[in-house]
Parts: structure tokens; sequence; C-alpha cells
């Protein structure tokens, strides 16, 4: 079952049965469980159930009265996913107010898309009339160097490189040097994918950020992980941090709960979504939309 239906129904159910507080634990926890099964990480459907129960306690209103229950709850679930979405950024709009070069480091476990993911972003700036640099500070598994490299090429960009066992930092910071002495506005980095538990390779994304100062650290996760990808959010963000979340393959979630999970368990928005292949199928994430689809069966 879709997300958005699990809302429908749980407000249906709860706005046709003279509810108590027991009966009312009762229902939401066998909803929360469900919405475990969309991807909703367990945080944010506790939350949910609490904050639900309290608003319907503190209202006057009859709980035999449907529909003035049904406006509270929609409101207060309408209320409660805006608030863990928070407010996103324009990443052009940031790229061109910014201090130059405007540097962005991407991050994220193996498999996610986020080499995809970083040259759709350098097709955006192109298009936006910014100049882009390439750099490939994944000097870990094979192909990554030949993976952005051809994504250099099909875009005409400057990529900069090393030998496969080079230093991951120093390749950034030779980056960003480039593009200070050649005048080029944005500098996009990528690095090695890694397991979200891996201490070691945590402490070399440390490093990386820790030398090459980026503007912005954005966290690529992949909406059909499952579960796992706020158990990503939350490692990635208490062992290295970042400013936002790109959605890759936002378009093939069926399910949904990426979006709430990773924002609720991180605290960060997400700012782009990935909606298929070409370099143009990437699009600013817009949550009163993403509510809204959520709560069209209402």
């Amino acid at each position: 079952m879709k997300i958005s239906e699990l809302f429908k129904s749980l407000v249906e159910t709860i706005s046709t049965r003279p509810l108590g507080r027991r009966e009312l634990e009762k229902v939401l926890d066998e909803y929360g469980l469900k919405l475990i099964t969309c991807d909703v990480a367990l945080p944010f459907v506790e939350e949910l159930k609490n904050r639900i129960i309290e608003t319907l306690e503190g209202q006057r209103t009859p709980l035999f009265d449907k529909n003035a229950v049904k406006k509270v709850v929609e409101r207060e679930i309408e209320k409660f996913l805006l608030e863990t979405l928070g407010n996103g950024f324009d990443l052009i709009e940031e790229a061109k107010n910014s201090p130059k070069p405007f540097k962005l480091l991407f991050i994220g476990v193996n498999g996610v898309g986020k080499t995809t993911t970083i040259a759709k972003v350098a097709y955006m700036f192109k298009k936006a009339g910014l100049s882009v640099i390439l750099a490939c500070s994944d000097t870990f598994r094979a192909g990554a160097v030949e993976q952005l490299s051809q994504h250099a090429k099909s875009l005409g960009l400057p990529i900069i490189t090393k030998a496969y066992g080079s230093d991951p930092a120093s390749v950034g910071f030779e980056a960003v040097s480039y593009a200070l002495s050649k005048g080029v506005e944005t500098v996009l980095i990528d690095t090695a994918g890694r397991m979200h538990t891996d201490i070691n390779l945590m402490d070399e994304l440390k490093k990386i950020k820790r030398v090459v100062e980026p503007s912005y650290t954005i966290l690529v996760v992949d909406a059909l992980t499952g579960n796992d990808a706020w158990n990503q959010a939350s490692d990635f963000q208490s062992h290295v941090g970042y400013d936002a979340i790109i959605l890759a393959k936002f378009d093939a979630d069926e399910k949904g709960g990426a979006a709430l999970s990773v924002s609720y368990v991180s605290k960060k928005p997400v700012i782009y979504v990935g909606t298929g292949q070409k370099y143009s199928d990437l699009e600013r994430f817009n949550p009163e939309k993403y509510v809204k689809n959520l709560l069209s069966g209402f």
C-alpha cells in the first residue's frame, strides 16, 4: 500500500469511530507498522502518533463528529509533514550569490546514483550559465574515474583526476586551486561511495571536507533503499555532517516514505529529486506539492 493510501485510511478510521486514548493508540500502532513498511522512519511514526493523540485529546469537538475530527487530523498531519520536510534552497541561486568558487561535496554509500547525480547538477549549472569543473576524489573504486570522466566529456567540462590509490583530499584541493586560477565558478566533487558504518572511510570523508571547505555538502540517497535510507541519513549526519539531501530514483519510489524519513532523522531538507536517466531529469523538491500528493486522497 502507498503511503498516501495509508494516510487516507488512517483519517477515515479515526474520524468514523468514537475513540478514546486507548483505542486511538491501538489504531495508530496498527497504522504505524504499515507506515514503516512504506519506508517511513520509526521515530517519525512515533512522533506522528503522539501528535495526533495529543491534538485529538485537546479538542472540544465531540469525537462522534466525523467531519470535525477529520479536519483536525488532516490539519495535524499536514502541519507535521511540512515541519519535517523543512525549507530547502535553490543551488543555482546559491551558486550565483556565493563567493567563488562555489564548492559542492557529494557524499553517500555505494550504488545510490551519486556520480550520475553530480553530472545532473553539472548540467543544471552549465545550462544556467555557470562555469563548472568536476573532481573525482573517488580514488578507490575501480572505474570511478572513467565514469565521471565520461560524464565530463559528454557535458564538455574539465575534470581533475589522479591515479587510483592517490590521496582523495588532494584531488579536491587541486580542483579548487584550478578553479581559483582559471576563474571557474563552481566545483563539484565526487567521493568514494562507502558504507555508512565504516568509521575509517568516514574519517577520510571528514579529511576531504576539512581540506576543501565546501560551500555545501550534499548527501545523495537512493529513494528505493527502504528503511536503510534513514540509517544512512542519521549516520552520515553524525559522522561527517551535511547541509542538504538529493533523492535519486525518486520517480521509481512507489511507497513514498524516503523523503519524510531522511528529513526527519537528519533535520536537513531534500532539495532535489532524480526523476529519470537523462541529465535534465533533476527537479527541485517541492514540499508543499509532495505533501499535497500524499494527502490528495482526502
